[in-house]
Parts: C-alpha cells; structure tokens; sequence
C-alpha cells in the first residue's frame, strides 16, 4: 500500500508536539514536526492556559508536518477535565481555567452537601478529585454566574480546538467521562447531576465516540496556512486513553502504568466498576477506544520530579533528568517515604522543602541533601504503585502477571525496575510515545488502513522496542511495603 501520513497534535500539561505518523502497512514511524512548551500564565489571582498562544502553535504544526509530505487526517489529545466556553456566536469567553487554579477548593466538599458522595460516584464512577470539571462549574455557578449565562456551549479541550479547526461542535467520549458529569450506566451526559449544580443542560454537546470523522479543515485556516482540505478524527480525546490504545498488549487481563507528569494505573475491562469498594478506594472508570473502561488510580506522577528540578533550578542547581536519575541511584533505598498523594504536593512550588516537611512530621528520617529527596520520591511511587495494584485486584477479583508501562517516564529505567520490584510483577517498559501512537493508530482505524485496535496492537509492538523488567527480591519488599502503609496511613488519620 502506499504511505499514509497522518498528524497527531499531542497536548500534555507542560508542553506539546505535533507528530507524523507514517503507515506503509507494516509499521508506524514517527517523526516530529513541532514541539512547544504548553506555560500557564497567572493573571490576577487566576491560572489560566494560553490557548490563544496554543492555537498559535497548532497553526504552526500543521505548517511544518506539510514538509514531512501530505497529511491525510489530524487527531488531538489533550490532559483531561479542563475546557472552554464559546457564546453563541462561535467565539471564546475567556480563556480556560488551570484545573491548579485555587477556584474549585472547597467545592467538592459542597457538592457532597447536595448529593451522597456514593450516588455520586455511581453515576459517574470517577475518582473524586476537586479538579474536576463538575467542580469547576459548580465554582463557577457561585462565584461567576454571569460567565455561565453568556456561554452557549462549554467544550473540553481537544473539542475545543476541534472547534477552532473546523467549525464543529462535538464532545468525544473519553474526554467526556473524565468530568465527573459522564454518565457510565447511560453513556450520556449526566444531565440530572448538572442541573443541580446550577449548570443547564443546553450547555453540553453530543457525546461521540473515538474514532469519528468531524470535518475539514475551515476554508479560513485553509487560505491562511495554505493548506489542503485535511480531515479532522475525534480520536481517544483524554491523552491517557491514546496511550491505552497504544498498549501492546496480547493478553486478556493485564493492567497499564501511563507515566508522565500524572500516573495513571489501571486495567481495560468490558464495563465499569461502580461499586462501594471503588467508590471507598478512589478508583476511576474512563472510557477508551471502542467503549472499553479504563478501571484505574490517578497518581501525582513525575509531577514531583518536574516540580523539585524547577525549585532546584531557581536554586542555582541545573540537574538533567538524567542526573536525577543517577542521583537516585546513589542514594540508600527506602529511608523514608511520602504519600505522593498528599495534597501538600498538589500546588507548585518547593517540593524538596514539602517532602522534608512531611518526613518531619510523620517522625521518619528526614532527607538530608538533594539526592535522598529525590530517591524518596522514586521509592514512594513504586510503593504507591503497589497500593494501586493491590486495590485494583481487589476490585476486579484478578490477579495480574503483567504491567504494561507507557509513557515518558518508560525512559527512567530505575523507575520501571523499582516498581516491578514493589509490584511483584513483570513490567513491559514501551513504547515512550504511547499517546502519539494510540492518537495515529485511531486515525488509521478510521481511515481503514489498519482493521481494529488488535491489529494495531500489534503493530505498535513490531514497531517499538520493548524492554521487560522483572522483579528483583533484593530486600524484604513486604517489610519495607509495611513500614510504608503505616506511615501512610497515620498522616492521613493526624
């Protein structure tokens, strides 16, 4: 067959790529044709995204993917919840909220005033987590009622620049189910639980699925950058299902580690888990590609490495990713931990000094230099991921053999031998640009250049490479997994 090319537009919370996917019915090789830092700015006390610098960037992606030859279609993923409101003449009513701006605290404990948490959560089956998109509009409704009224249609983020590219207003389904107004039984919006939110049902658009086709570029974008008439996909919105779709995985049950600035953890079922026991441990239900659910634990991921390699800069002290890596390494195992969930590490700002903060007063060791901090935060993740394992299992009455871990975190090769270590379990380490994969694999499904998501499954393996670690009983994990539970679980209760 001959070479179909095709864009991937791939939003992450700190920066951004355009990537061409080139098919020759065999394999899939990815080129880079832009990348752009994704900086949010804070204008009074508000932190929002640059979209109109981000469309900007868009603009200039599809100008440069022209020099790697004809690109048949376009697919955007972008990092969940957060989302724009456009009035009814098509235009932008103000630029989108941060999903870290200090607007929606106090807002999940007020919505819990109106609706039991447990309802709540089996509507919607999503971790409860103030950044959410429910919680944003409850904000909203109290504090800027007159931002809701001029709005006509509210879009989530890939929609929104859907929007902007081809005058077409949709709301894909993955995206839609990381909201907390999705609802899982139905598969529709949860238009009950809006209402009583103070948020009118006519705000929302038509849910579709990944995979759908949603027009051409806009004749105006055409003229301006020169362009051909390209075809835009919905493909897996929420950037964590275009890397499930990436997941080269052969057997029926194995669960996944998406690990970027978030770690997502989970496991792809046929239908959602909306019981007590996931509602009580904080577990999420997505949909992926072809309706399937994403059964998985949010995680505040690479987040602390990011954030503590910034407060280091500002101290004078440029470490690599590399470095830190190493840094950890050299440092002693497993002297004391954090909860990587504590919303102390939430904010921006100056980790290293939250995390001593945190040894402190929970009467552990206390980091004495840069790499010790660092190694803490390696060694509390895997631990963390261990949790998650256990809680997933525990819920779908499993017992996994396999992790599948995507992402740019792949590339920490500490990381993935830590956590098959506190797993006990095999890790399948691949491929880095899982998301940019299962955005173009959508697209070729789309296009029926590739059959089905098991085919592309497939190809995704024979094109990447896939290192496996497997766990190393080098110290006693479940003393270590003990120590850590424990200490978990006594700042949680102080």
């Amino acid at each position: 067959m001959a070479v179909r090319k095709v864009l991937a537009l791939d939003f992450g919370a700190s920066s951004g790529r355009a990537i061409v996917g080139s098919y020759d019915g065999g394999r899939i090789v990815l080129e880079e044709a832009h990348r752009f830092s994704n900086d949010p700015v804070i204008l009074g006390n508000t932190m929002y995204w640059d979209f109109l610098r981000l469309f900007h960037e868009v603009k200039q992606s599809l100008v440069k993917a022209k020099q790697h030859g004809d690109i048949s279609s376009i697919g955007i993923d972008t990092w969940g919840v957060d989302f724009g409101l456009i009035d009814s003449r098509g235009e932008l009513v103000g630029s989108p909220v941060h999903y870290r701006d200090k607007r929606t605290e106090g807002m999940l404990a007020e919505v819990l005033t109106m609706l039991p948490a447990e309802e709540l959560y089996a509507a919607t089956g999503n971790q409860f987590m103030e950044i959410n998109t429910a919680f944003q509009l409850l904000s909203l409704a109290r504090n800027r009622s007159d931002i809701l009224e001029r709005a006509d249609k509210l879009l989530l983020m890939p929609d929104l620049f859907t929007f902007f590219l081809t005058g077409e207003k949709a709301s894909e389904q993955s995206i839609a189910s990381t909201t907390q107004l999705y609802d899982q039984k139905n598969g529709g919006w949860a238009y009950a639980i809006a209402e009583k939110l103070g948020v009118k049902p006519s705000l929302f658009t038509n849910i579709v699925p990944a995979g759908t086709k949603r027009g051409t570029l806009s004749p105006e974008l055409r003229e301006e950058l020169g362009l051909p008439e390209i075809e835009v996909i919905s493909v897996c919105g929420h950037d964590t299902q275009s890397a499930m779709a990436a997941v080269p995985a052969e057997e029926k049950d194995w669960l996944f580690l998406s690990c970027g600035t978030w770690s997502l953890l989970g496991t792809e079922l046929d239908e959602p888990v909306l019981g007590r026991n996931a509602y009580r441990l904080g577990l999420s239900n997505e949909v992926g590609y072809g309706g399937k659910i994403s059964f998985l634990k949010n995680i505040i991921g690479l987040w602390l490495i990011q954030e503590s390699r910034r407060q280091w800069q500002r101290e004078g002290k440029s470490y690599t990713f590399a470095e830190l890596e190493a840094m950890a390494r050299g440092s002693e195992p497993f002297k004391c931990f954090i909860d990587p969930d504590d919303p102390i590490f939430t904010p921006a700002g100056n980790i290293p000094a939250r995390i001593k903060k945190y040894c402190r007063d929970s009467g552990q060791y206390v980091p004495a230099d840069d790499k010790e901090v660092i190694r803490c935060i390696y060694d509390s993740l895997a631990l963390k991921y261990s949790a998650a394992v256990s809680e997933i299992e525990a819920c779908t009455d499993k017992r996994y053999k396999k992790l599948y871990m995507i992402g740019g975190g792949v590339k920490d090769k500490l990381l993935a031998q830590l956590t098959a270590d506190a797993c006990g379990i095999t890790v399948s380490a691949g491929p880095v640009e899982a998301t940019a994969l299962g955005n173009i694999a959508v697209q070729l499904i789309a296009s029926g250049d590739i059959s089905d998501i098991t085919a592309a499954r497939r190809i995704i393996a024979s094109s990447e490479q896939i290192e496996v670690f497997v766990p190393q009983d080098s110290c006693n994990m479940n003393d270590i997994k003990g120590k850590y539970f424990t200490i978990i679980s006594k700042m949680k209760e102080g």
